[in-house]
């Protein structure tokens, strides 16, 4: 009697022959081609075309003087974008960053120059009143239920007028203060590698995106600030406690802050107290460009990096091609818009 096989035990399909290659396919798709990674790759190919128009537009893009000048501008916007995207993914908003910057610049300066204090006690200074200003923002939005949008311009507001009450209106010069100017104008890398002169700025901006990245990831902190975006009330019916852990990211994300006003202070050689507002537009543009939502929940600190030199290389370009500063300002409020409206049509393909 012939033997008969059932088909369906003598072909196996390819999936079922091996489980391991298909389950490592999926995470493969899952991982490179998610919106998320999707946002990422397109704002890094937007930077490489930019970077290629602006370098076919003028020979003097590329010179390392001015690669430099770029590196620069994106250690300070980049060190506040990134903590806008702590806020952001929370779905809060904190206008309060560029003048928090100077506010802690200035009071760096009181320490170190006013008082003659030693340099880590105006270090310190940066990240304390940067911390207390973000606690104070965090404290007035969840115990006193004030909307982070009114809370923080309240903040911006009321930095900016302490920042130019303190100093007496007057910039604050670092000039005696021996290594302040150091933090952000001498370069470690260029006296290893001379032929890379990246300035300390720079470093401590990659030093505090790798530095943030882990915490955001992989501790309790990160899977709140993302909880406290995705879905806040069921997190507080699960009995974490959400008034604390919000107060926690606005103190975190000001303790940052601090750190971009000891840059933009270092950079400059002094406490400009006039300076400081206008900065958290760009910060803001380049978080949502890298592609964390204003709705929050989601969001990277590689994406916030990518939008910071966006909006960096876009400033400089223009610059270099001679292209008027209120036109500049128009081409950056277009920027911002353009970058909400993908975010409210990312939003609504994911529902």
């Amino acid at each position: 009697m012939a033997n008969h096989i059932h088909p369906a035990t003598s072909v196996s399909s390819p999936s079922m022959a091996n489980p391991d290659t298909s389950a490592a396919r999926s995470g493969f798709r899952e991982r490179f081609f998610n919106p998320a990674a999707r946002q990422k790759l397109l704002a890094f190919a937007s930077l490489l075309l930019l970077m290629i128009f602006f370098s076919v537009a003028s020979p003097n893009f590329m010179e390392v003087d001015n690669l430099v000048s770029i590196l620069q501008s994106t250690a300070v916007n980049g060190v506040l974008a990134i903590a806008c995207t702590y806020v952001i993914i929370t779905s809060g908003i904190d206008l309060s960053v560029g003048t928090m910057m100077t506010f802690c610049a200035v009071m760096t300066g009181v320490v170190l120059t006013n008082w003659g204090m030693p340099l880590p006690l105006g270090i310190a200074a940066a990240l304390f009143f940067g911390a207390l200003s973000g606690w104070v923002s965090g404290m007035v939005i969840a115990k006193l239920k004030v909307p982070p949008f009114i809370a923080t311009l309240g903040m911006m507001m009321l930095l900016k007028g302490l920042s130019l009450v303190i100093s007496g209106t007057r910039p604050i010069y670092f000039n005696d203060t021996e290594g302040f100017s150091a933090i952000a104008q001498d370069s470690l890398i260029g006296d290893l590698i001379p032929s890379l002169p990246i300035p300390n700025a720079v470093l401590i901006l990659f030093l505090v995106a790798i530095g943030s990245s882990i915490i955001l990831n992989k501790t309790v902190f990160g899977r709140y600030t993302f909880a406290l975006g995705s879905n806040e009330e069921a997190l507080r019916l699960s009995g974490v406690k959400v008034d604390f852990w919000k107060v926690a990211v606005y103190t975190f994300s000001g303790a940052i802050c601090g750190i971009a006003g000891l840059i933009i202070a270092s950079r400059l050689n002094s406490a400009q107290p006039a300076l400081g507002q206008g900065y958290e537009l760009d910060a803001i543009a380049a978080v949502v460009i890298g592609g964390t939502s204003l709705s929050g929940g989601t969001g990277t600190i590689l994406g916030t990096i990518i939008g910071a030199f966006i909006m960096s290389v876009l400033v400089n370009g223009l610059r270099i091609m001679s292209v008027a500063q209120e036109w500049q300002t128009v081409v950056t409020g277009v920027i911002i818009i353009l970058a909400v409206y993908l975010d409210i049509l990312r939003r609504r393909r994911r529902t």
